[in-house]
């Protein structure tokens, strides 16, 4: 086997070093007092009745907002998101709102004010990747997706002139 094999099995077989919020789960059935998501079957999921015996466990998206470690960035720009700003702040609340009914963990962590135009934080990829599509099927613009070497943070860069 020579070097390049050798490297290109090294990065096959490389062992994945999972999200360090999602290693952390509780064993058999659990309620975060935080927001009240239930952890039931391997999944999170805002059931209305919480199972018999289920512990308080915070969930690792409310984690992850009180330590405020994002797993996906959303940066907006451009001079139409200074002219419609309230309508794309919109899209983003609905489509977190839609993502977040069917998905407990994926939620915003802030919108917060650039010197270039918005940064919105979330708890997950899945989110972020869904926001970049909704500005972009809504409003067009220029959308780029990047995804950290580790792929456990995603970085979305929008904008229109």
């Amino acid at each position: 086997m020579d070097k390049h094999q050798q490297s290109q099995k090294d990065k096959l077989f490389k062992p994945s070093h999972g999200d360090p919020y999602l290693e952390v789960l509780p064993r058999g059935s659990a309620q975060c007092p935080q927001c009240g998501a239930v952890h039931d079957h391997g999944r999170w999921s805002w059931q209305q009745a919480v199972p018999k015996g289920a512990q308080a466990h915070v969930c690792p998206a409310c984690r992850r907002i009180a330590d405020d470690q994002p797993a996906g960035t959303l940066h907006l720009a451009g001079g139409f998101l200074a002219a419609h700003r309230e309508e794309v702040l919109g899209l983003i609340h609905n489509t977190e709102a839609a993502e977040k009914a069917q998905h407990a963990l994926e939620r915003l962590i802030k919108v917060s004010e650039q010197e270039d135009g918005l940064q919105v934080t979330t708890t997950g990829t899945h989110l972020a990747k869904r926001l970049g599509h909704a500005l972009s099927g809504a409003f067009k613009g220029e959308c780029s997706y990047q995804y950290a070497e580790d792929e456990l943070h995603l970085t979305v860069h929008w904008s229109r002139d």
